[in-house]
Parts: structure tokens; C-alpha cells; sequence
């Protein structure tokens, strides 16, 4: 059954469209994610879907009686309380439960923070019969364990499902098909993530090869224009100007330009000493009725540091980052500080900006008129020219992310703090983030509830215990001290290499691996291809070949094993 058909719908924001003439089809047990960079359309994509608003062209059909509930970036509330918005049965209170709503059930729903509203606005989604869920980022404020209950919630539902997340466990999990909004257009890949990657890859490189032939043909038409005049003039005027055409296209320009540059500015030295906590301890009530978010909590950064702080929401996380930082003072406990660190932090809420001042005005910052230095700032992170002298309030969730982003590197910080930083970013900024922490010359900290951005970010976790329990100890997952408070402490057994190094070398032992099996399937094909035709000389060649690429693929494999069991052992 047919829920939602969309034919050739567009949308737009000031200076430019988002998308034109895209058509779409959306069936019972359709289970689409949507991706793309941020500012392509697609939380306004799902609000079309929804019904929250209209397609500027085109039109949007909906199956008959067909129930559509829609989660937005930012959902709004009935007044009352969350109980009352939720709903008084079993079911809403162990949605709520499941959420980490439990504690403010009777909280009025005026008073709840950003991420607080739209976990209860999840849950009145989710307690309400609906044929096709839309849902834009909706594992954003939720902790490891209501994602993965969420994922199995979302997996079990019998409707149609339209999705826009950064998890990308979640996209391979619950989605069948990836619908990548690129430069105005739409293509639906068949499959999960890792099947829009492929996708993506194989259209990138037919894209490249089109353009090769196209130039190919614009030499030669161009030579055949250039035999003279007289010749010229004979031939159909049509072809000359279907020759003028190929010679004067363009291969259509990449949708972002270059790499998104987050190591243009490199941190100053880190001295030995970072930051060190011990016996902290917080609650935010001197009541001695008050329970602790934590206690008698030690943290000690070393400066190649690569920590990840880990609990359900409530847990005291953010709060840790506070306390470290110097926002807040903790309630017991000391927090000495490095006199070479130089602290960036990346927090939740983002810088206050005003929305009505243009990109590069606050890149600029009130001292400085913008100039071109600005301007080459936000190319290097993807902000076209339109986007530059847009206003703040315009640009999309994401845009915002990676300009608060933007704004906190150009500090060159030696110590980063990052909380929830996945959160809006798309998926390519994602990965380019990554990457930059993977050989970032400083300490880290991160809290994040992205499981594929903890496994390639960070080295050792603290997870803090969950709020109001009967310990309320923070609960290190090694030990309640630190690993570089162990290291300092007590003398290891034998010299172990710095876990950085040792993943360097792994990335490029993969990279070895990879090529070593990419140069054996070619020599595989190659000798398919020669035992059809019957050349008895191709395959000898092609034999020594294959023995050697496996004796290279076998090396490196070896290495790699090595190096990932001294990875294991930090």
C-alpha cells in the first residue's frame, strides 16, 4: 500500500535551492534513511513528507487514512506535564522509562531543556498508532542503551519508516533503502549505509569516467572545427553547435570543495602535565538530602590522551566536562591544571549567537570588521559564498554544528573537550572528524552516545554510574582511577609503544591489506578472462602475479593481526 508519492516536489532557501523535481515513493514497509551534507533539504524533505509543510513545486499525495507521525529537529509540547503529554497508561510510562524521562514525569513540559523535550515528544510518537514514522535524528539526546532499544523498537515496526540520523548503526539496522540528496537531486540506494557507500563510490566513478570520455570527445570535435573555414561551412550548423556544447561542458562541480581542513591550524606544545582531578564530587543542591551525581571520581589526562565518557542520560557527564573545565567548581575534590593547556570545548547548547548576524560577521568576531581571511576560514570548512553572508537564524541544524565547530578549532586548543559532538553533523563531516582526532597532536575528551564514533575516537572510558542510584560512585570501566594516573603511579613490566603510534601503524596495515586484496581480485579476473580466451601465455604470467600478490596479501595480513593484538593490549 502506498503511504506517501511525492512528483517533483522543490524546495528552496534564500540564494539557492535545496531540491528540484524530486519524485518518491514511500510504501507499507518501506524502511528509508535519508543522508546528505547538512543544508541539503533534508529535515525539509521529511517536513513534506509529514505534511508540516508545503512543496514550494510539485505535488505530495498520501494514501487514504493514512496515519503519519512526524518527530522534528525541534518539537513542540502541549502544555501539562510529560506525564500528560505522554499519556497515563502502562505503555507511556516504560517509554519514558526506557527514555530516561522516569524522573520528571510530573515535570511541566515548559520546563524541560531541548534535548529533555524531544525525548518525550519520541515517546508521544511512539505510544500513538501510525502507519509511517518520520523521524529526523531521533537518537540525538538519548544515551547507548535507549539507542540500541530504540533500533529494536524501530526494527519491529510494520508501517513505513523515513529516518534521517548520523548513527550509522541505526541506518544499517532498521533501513532497507538510503534515498542521498546530492546537489539537488535524489538517488535511492538499495540497502543500509554500508550499500549507499558503495553506491556512492561506484556513481563518483562514473563520474570521473564520464568526464574523461567527455573530454576525449571535446579534443577530437574540437579538431574537426578547426579545418578551416571553408570546411566549417558546409557542415550542419546542428553539429557545430552539439560540438561547441561538448567542448564548452564542464564536469558538474563537486558538491563540497576539497577536504574539509580541521588540521589548518596546529595546536601549541602540550606540556606533560594536562589535567588532573581526584576525589571529585558533585551534586547541584547543598542539601545533604541531595544525592551525588558522583564521588571520590579521579581523572587524569595524559597529553596524547584519548578518554570517552560514558552513562545513561542524567549520569553527570556533561557536568564532569563542566567541573573539568573550570565552569563549575565541584562540590569536593581538587582539579589541578597545566599551565600549557590551552582548552577548546565543544558543548551541547553551542555558542550564543545571534541569528540575525551573518555567517562571517561571527566568524569575524565583534572587534573585527570580515574580510577575506574569513572568508578563506569558512571555505576551508564548506561554507560556500551563499552561505557566508547568510543569516545564522537560516542555516540548518547542522550548518550550526559545524560553524560552532569552526569557531572552537580557530582557537588552536591543545586539550579538546567535545560533548556530543555527532549530534546534526552529516555523515561526511562525521568521518572527516574522525579522521582529524585519529593523528590530532593534543588530549581529547568526549562524550558521545555514537557508537561508531567511540570506536574510532577513543582509547579508555569512565562511565559514570546511572543518577539516584544506591551507590551514586562513579564506576570506572577499568578502575575508578584513571589508566594515566596507573601509568605514572606504578612501573610497567616493559616498555609499550604509545597507543597512537600503534594505530597509526594499523590504519596503514589495513591500507596494505586493503590494496593487497584489491591487486588479487584483479589478477583473479584477469585470469578468468585469459582461461575463456584460451592464452596459454597471459596465464602463466598471470600466475606468478597471483602468487606473489598472495604471498604480499598473507604479509600484511600477518602484521595486521600483530599490531591489532598490541592495540587490544592498552
Amino acid at each position: 500500500m502506498i503511504l506517501v508519492d511525492l512528483s517533483r516536489v522543490g524546495a528552496s532557501r534564500p540564494g539557492r535551492d535545496l531540491f528540484r523535481d524530486l519524485s518518491l515513493t514511500i510504501s507499507d514497509g518501506d524502511r528509508l534513511g535519508v543522508v546528505g551534507l547538512n543544508g541539503t533539504g533534508k529535515s525539509t524533505l521529511l517536513r513534506l513528507i509529514a505534511g508540516d509543510v508545503e512543496p514550494e513545486s510539485g505535488v505530495v499525495r498520501r494514501g487514504r487514512d493514512t496515519r503519519v507521525g512526524f518527530l522534528g529537529q525541534r518539537p513542540v509540547l502541549p502544555t501539562g506535564t510529560v506525564r500528560e503529554a505522554v499519556g497515563e497508561h502502562w505503555e507511556a510510562a516504560a517509554i519514558l522509562d526506557r527514555l530516561g524521562m522516569s524522573p520528571l514525569a510530573d515535570a511541566p513540559t515548559s520546563t524541560l531543556s531541548g534535548g529533555q523535550a524531544k525525548r518525550v515528544a519520541l515517546a508521544r510518537l511512539l505510544v500513538t498508532e501510525s502507519d509511517l514514522l518520520v523521524l529526523d535524528e531521533p537518537t540525538n539526546h538519548l544515551d547507548i542503551a535507549a539507542i540500541e532499544w530504540l533500533e529494536a523498537r524501530l526494527a519491529a515496526f510494520r508501517g513505513g519508516l523515513v529516518l534521517v540520523t548520523h548513527d550509522r548503526h541505526v541506518l544499517d539496522r532498521v533501513t532497507n533503502r538510503v534515498l542521498e540528496l546530492d546537489r539537488g537531486r535524489g538517488y535511492v540506494h538499495e540497502g543500509g549505509y554500508q550499500a549507499y557507500l558503495d553506491a556512492r563510490a561506484v556513481r563518483e566513478e562514473q563520474a570521473v569516467e564520464a568526464e574523461a570520455t567527455r573530454r576525449n570527445l571535446a579534443r577530437k570535435e574540437l579538431a574537426w572545427l578547426r579545418r578551416g573555414a571553408p570546411a566549417r561551412t558546409r557542415k550542419p550548423r546542428a553539429r557545430i553547435e552539439a560540438a561547441t556544447a561538448i567542448v564548452e561542458g564542464r564536469m558538474e562541480a563537486a558538491a563540497r570543495s576539497g577536504d574539509l581542513e580541521l588540521d589548518a591550524w596546529k595546536p601549541p606544545r602540550l606540556g606533560d602535565k594536562v589535567i588532573e582531578a581526584y576525589g571529585l564530587a558533585h551534586r547541584w543542591s547543598v542539601d545533604d538530602g541531595e544525592p551525588f551525581l558522583f564521588e571520590h571520581l579521579d581523572v587524569v589526562l595524559d597529553n596524547r590522551d584519548r578518554l570517552g565518557v560514558l552513562g545513561p542520560n542524567g549520569s553527570g557527564k556533561s557536568t564532569l566536562l563542566d567541573l573539568l573545565a573550570g565552569r563549575v567548581a565541584p562540590v569536593a575534590g581538587r582539579i589541578d591544571v597545566g599551565p600549557t593547556v590551552r582548552l577548546g570545548y565543544y558543548d551541547q547548547l553551542g555558542v550564543d549567537l545571534d541569528t540575525a548576524m551573518r555567517v562571517r560577521d561571527a566568524v569575524a568576531g565583534p572587534t573585527r570588521k570580515a574580510s577575506w581571511e574569513e572568508d578563506r576560514l569558512l571555505e576551508r570548512f564548506w561554507f560556500d559564498a551563499d552561505a557566508r553572508y547568510a543569516e545564522i537564524g537560516t542555516l540548518s541544524g547542522g550548518e550550526r554544528r559545524r560553524l560552532q565547530l569552526l569557531l572552537v578549532l580557530a582557537q588552536r586548543p591543545n586539550v579538546l573537550f567535545l560533548d556530543e559532538p555527532t549530534n546534526d553533523l552529516d555523515l561526511d563531516t562525521l568521518r572527516t572528524l574522525e579522521d582529524f582526532l585519529d593523528d590530532w597532536p593534543g588530549a581529547l575528551v568526549a562524550v558521545s552516545h555514537d557508537r561508531a564514533f567511540l570506536e574510532r575516537t577513543v582509547e579508555r572510558t569512565i562511565t559514570l554510574g546511572p543518577a539516584h542510584s544506591p551507590d551514586r560512585r562513579a564506576a570506572a570501566s577499568h578502575s575508578p582511577r584513571s589508566d594515566a594516573a596507573a601509568r605514572r603511579a606504578e612501573p610497567t613490566e616493559r616498555k609499550r609503544r604509545p597507543p597512537t603510534i600503534v594505530r597509526k601503524e594499523l590504519k596503514a596495515a589495513e591500507r596494505d591489506v586493503d590494496a593487497a586484496t584489491r591487486e588479487r581480485d584483479r589478477v583473479h579476473a584477469e585470469l578468468a578472462t585469459a582461461a575463456a580466451s584460451g592464452d596459454h601465455v597471459a596465464l602463466r604470467d598471470l600466475t606468478s602475479q597471483l602468487t606473489a600478490v598472495e604471498q604480499r596479501l598473507a604479509e600484511a595480513e600477518e602484521r595486521w593481526l600483530a599490531l591489532a593484538e598490541e592495540a587490544d593490549s592498552h
